[in-house]
C-alpha cells in the first residue's frame, strides 16, 4: 500500500505548527493521508470528520483486531511503537464484539462507582501538595512540578495504589507514553506495578476500582483486567496533564481567556472546551484496522491496512468548521474522546474532567496573580506526532506560604 507521495508521521511540525501541517496534507492528499511510521511502516492518517465518523462508528468493516495488521512481518521486535500498536494484547482496546461490550461494562462500572466528591477531594489534597511545594518559590514549571504530577497520583488513588507508589507510576507512564528508548522498560515497570495491585486485592478487596473490577462476574482473567488497568492509566493520566497544561497556556497567552486568571470561573470550562477542539492532547490514535477492501475518502484500502485516528485533523476540518476563528463555547461535537464504541467510557471522561478542572482551579486559588515566565512564543511541545503537550510551563507569582 505503500504510495510515493506518502507522509513520514515524525519531524518537528508535528511539535510547531501541527494545525497548518494539517491543513497542507488535507490540501495534498484529501481526507485519508497515506503515512508511514517509525521504519517506513505504511498506514493511512483519516483527517476527515465525516470519514473519521465512518471509521469510528463501523467496527465491523474497520476493526480493533489487530491480527489482521498486513504488516506484522516487517514489524521488529523492538519496534519503539509497540507499546501503542500491540498484538495478542489482552486488553479492552484490542478486544471486538461482544466481549468488548461486556469489557467496557466491567469498565464502566467500577469507574461510575467512584464518589464524584470524593474524587474531588483527592484532586484538591494533592493539587494543594503539590502547590505547597512550589508556592514559596514566586516561580515554578507547571508541566513538571504539577501537571505531569497531578493526574496519575488521583488515579492511583482511585485504583488503590498507596500513596508512595505514585512518583514511580508517573515516570513509566511518562517513559511508555513518549513511544522512545525507555518505552518497554516503562511498560514494564507498570505491568509489575498493576500485577502486585491485582493480587494484594485478590487476598483483600477494598472500596476501589481494581476491588469492583475483580468482582465483576463476566470471567475475565487477572491478565486481562491488569491489562486494562494499564490502558486507563495510560489514557487517563497523560491527556489530563496536557488537558491541564494546553488550558493553563490558552489563558495566560489568550486575552479572550484573561478573565479566567482573576476569578471568572466559567471561562475555566470555555478554555478547556476550547482546547479540546483546537490543541486536544490526543492528536492521533492508533488505530483500526480494515477488515476487507474498501475505499474511504477516494482512497482504495486493502484488507489489514492500518488507519490512524486523526483527531485534531477531523476536529478543524474545515468542511465542519467553516469559522475556525469563533470560540466554540459549548460545542462538545469534538472527537477527542473518539466515538463509537471503542470511545473513552462517558465516567472515565467525566474523571479527567473533574481532575483536569480542580488541577486548573486551585493553581487559579493558590497563585492569584500568575503570569507567563517566559515569551508566549518560545512555549514548546513534546515531540510527538500522538500527544500534543508542553515540555514545560515557566511561570512567575506572588510567593505565598504553603497551606
Amino acid at each position: 500500500m505503500t504510495t510515493p507521495d506518502a507522509v513520514p508521521l515524525s519531524g518537528p511540525r508535528f511539535q510547531t505548527e501541527p494545525a497548518r501541517l494539517y491543513r497542507e496534507m488535507r490540501r495534498d492528499h484529501g481526507a485519508v493521508v497515506p503515512v508511514l511510521l517509525d521504519g517506513d511502516v505504511p498506514a493511512w492518517l483519516v483527517l476527515g470528520y465525516r470519514e473519521l465518523h465512518q471509521v469510528t462508528g463501523d467496527p465491523v468493516l474497520f476493526s480493533r483486531d489487530s491480527d489482521l495488521w498486513n504488516q506484522w512481518e516487517n514489524i521488529p521486535a523492538d519496534w519503539p511503537l509497540l507499546p501503542m500498536i500491540g498484538r495478542k494484547q489482552p486488553s479492552i482496546l484490542y478486544t471486538v464484539g461482544e466481549r468488548h461490550r461486556q469489557r467496557a461494562a466491567m469498565i464502566s462500572n467500577a469507574l461510575e462507582e467512584v464518589d464524584p466528591f470524593e474524587l474531588r477531594g483527592h484532586a484538591e489534597r494533592f493539587a494543594d501538595e503539590l502547590i505547597d511545594a512550589l508556592c514559596a518559590a514566586g516561580e515554578a514549571d507547571l508541566v513538571a512540578q504539577y501537571a505531569m504530577l497531578l493526574p496519575v497520583r488521583v488515579l492511583a488513588r482511585l485504583y488503590g495504589f498507596p500513596d508512595e507508589d505514585g512518583p514511580g507510576l508517573v515516570t513509566a507512564l511518562n517513559d511508555m507514553i513518549d513511544g522512545r528508548e525507555r518505552a518497554l522498560a516503562g511498560q514494564a515497570h507498570l505491568a509489575t506495578s498493576m500485577a502486585q495491585l491485582l493480587a494484594d486485592r485478590r487476598k483483600e478487596p477494598a472500596d476501589d476500582v481494581v476491588s469492583r473490577m475483580l468482582a465483576d462476574e463476566s470471567g475475565f482473567t487477572d491478565e486481562e483486567i491488569a491489562q486494562d488497568l494499564m490502558v486507563m492509566m495510560a489514557a487517563g493520566h497523560q491527556p489530563t496533564a496536557d488537558w491541564i497544561g494546553n488550558s493553563l497556556r490558552l489563558m495566560l497567552t489568550d486575552d479572550r481567556f484573561a478573565a479566567s486568571l482573576f476569578g471568572g470561573r466559567n471561562s475555566v470550562a470555555e478554555a478547556m472546551n476550547e482546547v479540546l477542539w483546537e490543541d486536544t492532547p490526543t492528536q492521533n490514535v492508533a488505530g483500526r484496522w480494515a477488515a476487507r477492501d474498501t475505499r474511504l475518502g477516494g482512497r482504495a484500502v486493502k484488507a489489514g491496512d492500518l488507519l490512524l485516528l486523526g483527531l485534531q485533523g477531523a476536529n478543524s476540518d474545515p468542511q465542519v468548521r467553516t469559522d475556525a476563528s469563533a470560540l466554540t463555547g459549548g460545542n462538545n461535537a469534538h472527537f477527542s474522546f473518539g466515538h463509537g464504541e471503542h470511545r473513552c467510557p462517558f465516567p472515565a471522561q467525566e474523571i479527567a474532567e473533574v481532575i483536569a478542572r480542580t488541577g486548573i482551579e486551585v493553581v487559579l486559588d493558590r497563585l492569584p496573580d500568575i503570569d507567563l515566565a517566559v515569551p508566549a512564543e518560545s512555549l514548546t511541545r513534546r515531540p510527538s506526532p500522538w500527544l500534543r503537550g508542553l515540555t514545560r510551563l515557566p511561570v512567575r507569582f506572588t510567593p505565598v506560604p504553603a497551606l
